[in-house]
């Protein structure tokens, strides 16, 4: 397996594709496909190669805006996987983020393509206001699973793009879909997690959210309220 190929040396985008493919396949394995039934993960276009394999193909790849994007084309599962950890954020465009993003079809793709590649685009906060009303479950909670992301990965943002995200959060949380819920439940608490000043306000709409008289928001302000007034949370906000 080659590196990332320059022009007039190396495999072709066609050769690389092929290559990691024969790679991913050789590194599958029945009982991993079969197991992530366990996890929600469709399998019908699976081959069974666990997320730490992926990553060490990716390492061995490098950077590679083609080559992600021929590994997307595919449509099977781990080349998407790994399109995540071989795309560059910077050639990444809304069109792509907005094409994949509606190719979503299970959780696991939506939040790593979130976690290792969007959210380090140019383009992520415009993405969670774009999304965070759509109606399609996948790219509705990749608005959240965007917003989670860039509360670990964002270090230079400051507090008023995440108190927007807040407000989209209020709103989305009457969402009863299970995929949407749970992007929401861990926005908010990643939101609250982020600093004393984020802690305050995501703890004033958890209240909100947990006195609602609907299951959905119910659930969410109530399990985010046990973590963002814990005492973890709280030592850890407090500590110079």
């Amino acid at each position: 397996m080659t590196a990332r190929s320059r022009k007039g040396a190396g495999p072709s985008l066609e050769d690389e594709t092929e290559q990691a493919l024969t790679w991913l396949k050789r590194h599958s394995s029945k009982r991993n496909r079969e197991g992530m039934a366990r996890y929600n993960i469709p399998s019908a276009h699976a081959l069974g190669v666990s997320v730490s394999n992926i990553r060490v193909l990716a390492k061995r790849l490098g950077r590679n805006h083609d080559l992600a994007a021929a590994l997307w084309d595919t449509g099977l599962y781990e080349a998407r996987m790994l399109s995540s950890f071989v795309d560059e954020p910077a050639r990444v465009t809304p069109a792509q983020m907005d094409r994949w993003c509606r190719d979503f079809d299970n959780w696991a793709i939506c939040d790593t393509l979130c976690f290792h590649l969007f959210d380090r685009t140019p383009y992520a906060w415009q993405k969670v206001a774009q999304w965070c009303d759509r109606d399609e479950e996948f790219v509705k909670r990749a608005a959240f699973a965007l917003l989670w992301g860039l509360t670990v990965h964002d270090k230079q943002a400051a507090d008023a793009p995440f108190a927007q995200g807040l407000r989209f959060i209020e709103r989305a949380a009457t969402d009863e879909r299970h995929f949407v819920k749970k992007a929401v439940n861990m926005a908010l608490r990643a939101t609250g997690k982020r600093n004393p000043a984020l802690n305050a306000s995501a703890v004033r709409v958890a209240r909100r959210l947990a006195d609602s008289p609907q299951a959905a928001p119910r659930w969410v302000g109530t399990d985010a309220l046990r973590e963002l007034t814990g005492p973890s949370v709280t030592r850890r906000l407090i500590r110079p």
